[in-house]
């Protein structure tokens, strides 16, 4: 009976992760971990398609690529590194949009597996990325710009021989701390959208190697493609 209902689950996930245009904040990164003292090493695309701002400060938009490094502590417990680049696109309700072009982004993390029996796994996770892109010029001022995301989740998955779907809910914030003309301001997400739900998987290429793809949705619209070795 549970395996029907675990089925039924991918099918579900399936037929929405493979359509999906728009899908939302830090990606998860699924329920596969590094044992002991292992490592694992992966390139990652992350795109914001939109998250919206309290009040009248509108939507953000970005788009970032990282190196991930991923360490296991223990067998339960794993660090998580990311470095790269990455862009913001802020469209304010009575402005235009500000386009910031890209630099430097990264992030830190790390996931707790509190439950791994039967092919199935449940994980905690704490995930934080800054984007610090360029400084981008509107009606002769001068702005520049920091996106900070946070969140926390919970991840239950089912293990398949190459293949290991995913879903959890999050809790989640992004600010844009916008500063003009030396005046530093930080607008937060819409507080009335900081629940977000999880839908991913994990793909294995090989023994070592394996494709994670994962869609957030309600508080955010994003996705996140990688691909991952363990070493």
């Amino acid at each position: 009976m549970f395996k029907n209902k675990i089925s039924i689950l991918i099918i579900i996930t399936m037929f929405i992760l493979l359509p999906l245009k728009e899908a939302n904040s830090s990606p998860c990164y699924g329920t596969h971990m590094p044992k002991e003292k292992k490592f694992i090493v992966g390139i990652q695309n992350h795109t914001i398609f939109k998250r919206y701002l309290e009040d009248d400060f509108g939507k953000l938009r970005s788009l970032q690529n990282f190196i991930l490094l991923s360490y296991g502590l223990s067998d339960w417990f794993s660090l998580d590194l990311k470095g790269g680049a990455g862009y913001i696109k802020q469209h304010p309700l009575s402005n235009d949009e500000l386009d910031y072009s890209t630099g430097f982004a990264g992030g830190y993390g790390f996931r707790i597996k509190f439950y791994d029996k039967e092919k199935i796994k449940m994980v905690l996770g704490f995930q934080h990325i800054s984007v610090h892109p360029k400084s981008s010029s509107q009606d002769n001022q001068k702005n520049q710009a920091i996106l900070d995301d946070w969140q926390g989740s919970f991840l239950l998955s089912y293990d398949f021989k190459r293949i290991s779907p995913y879903l959890g809910t999050k809790l989640s914030r992004m600010d844009y701390i916008h500063k003009q003309e030396g005046a530093r301001k930080r607008k937060m997400s819409d507080l009335t959208k900081s629940m977000g739900l999880v839908l991913g998987m994990d793909f294995n290429i090989d023994k070592r190697s394996y494709l994670n793809l994962e869609a957030q949705l309600l508080d955010v619209e994003a996705l996140a493609v990688s691909i991952n070795y363990d070493f």
